[in-house]
């Protein structure tokens, strides 16, 4: 096995060598959408029409990234994302009709990388796409820090409705940090997050919740650690993201002995602590939490719990097992 390079292009070649193929995807329809519940600042439970919109890859080549598989090579032609937002909202519209639930409130357009990379969002839809977005209460974007400027203040105003910029620190470890090929400094990160502020646009942070090079007993103290830089820094949201295998550099960090996902306790423990913090929302990510569990007796009211406590931002009592006690005194 190849060791995991030090830094520059060799750190791209080799999580590039490790990739399996992209998943085939149309220019003009968003990848996935979905809406979703999620608690508001204001404490109020809210439906989210939430948006993977398929374009251009990130050029970051981050070490834990697996979004590049629903993305295209080249950039969307002109038109092409504001076409995709209303043909996933006129689906949600059709459903919301047939289910008699409410139509979304806040819109999240997650594009697999930086909105404001105009390589993935080209700019001259800016104006299409804020029109679509003053449908709604609030407009939440992601961007990589080195990405925040300018474009964000001129979206901001064309939307002329709250705008929140989500940005993965991913971990407040500056050593893990830098390995993990994001290419951006704990510093580089809170610049980004002073614009913000000083543009009075609201900040969304996710964070990893044992990144690679972390071992088990590091991993709740680096998330809580993480979750505090994040809210020193203006953050108004925190995303809990327990790291995953499946883009090939994981798997291989895995069998070197430099990698394992993180328990299911570890994510509760983090989430337990950054909502008794009362210092912003906290949400655990409730994606395929399976294989982060080993009881099939406990793990179902483990994640009602967790999605319970994502949209009241309480505390609940932790699930017993009898299962996992047993083993635990075995």
């Amino acid at each position: 096995m190849t060791s995991y390079p030090e830094g520059g292009s060799a750190r791209d070649e080799w999580i590039l060598a490790r990739r399996s193929a992209r998943n085939p995807v149309d220019p003009r329809r968003p990848f996935q959408f979905f809406i979703e519940k999620e608690c508001a600042e204001s404490g109020e439970v809210l439906s989210v029409a939430t948006l993977f919109l398929t374009n251009r890859e990130c050029p970051w080549r981050c070490l834990m990234c697996d979004l590049w598989k629903n993305t295209l090579t080249e950039t969307v032609p002109a038109g092409a994302i504001p076409e995709q937002i209303d043909w996933a909202l006129a689906r949600m519209a059709e459903r919301s009709a047939e289910t008699e639930c409410a139509l979304p409130r806040q819109i999240k357009l997650y594009n697999s990388g930086s909105f404001f990379d105009p390589r993935a969002i080209p700019p001259e839809d800016y104006l299409a796409i804020a029109a679509r977005g003053q449908a709604f209460e609030r407009v939440m974007v992601e961007c990589h820090p080195a990405l925040v400027g300018p474009a964000v203040v001129r979206f901001r105003d064309l939307l002329g409705k709250p705008l929140e910029v989500a940005m993965g620190l991913e971990t407040a470890h500056p050593d893990v940090l830098s390995r993990l090929n994001k290419r951006m400094t704990l510093d580089q990160f809170s610049r980004a997050a002073e614009f913000l502020r000083h543009h009075g646009l609201a900040l969304r942070v996710f964070i990893l919740v044992k990144p690679p090079f972390l071992q088990e007993s590091e991993a709740l103290d680096w998330a809580q650690r993480s979750m505090d830089f994040a809210f020193d820094h203006g953050a108004s949201v925190v995303s809990l993201i327990p790291t995953r295998f499946g883009n090939g550099a994981l798997e291989e960090l895995a069998r070197r002995g430099e990698f394992s996902p993180p328990k299911l306790s570890v994510l509760e423990a983090a989430a337990d602590f950054g909502i008794r913090r009362r210092r912003g929302r906290v949400f655990a990510d409730l994606w395929d939490l399976g294989k982060f569990s080993d009881c099939g007796v406990c793990f179902q009211p483990r994640v009602a719990r967790l999605r319970e406590m994502n949209l009241r931002q309480l505390v609940l009592p932790r699930v017993e097992c009898s299962r996992c006690e047993t083993e635990r005194l075995a």
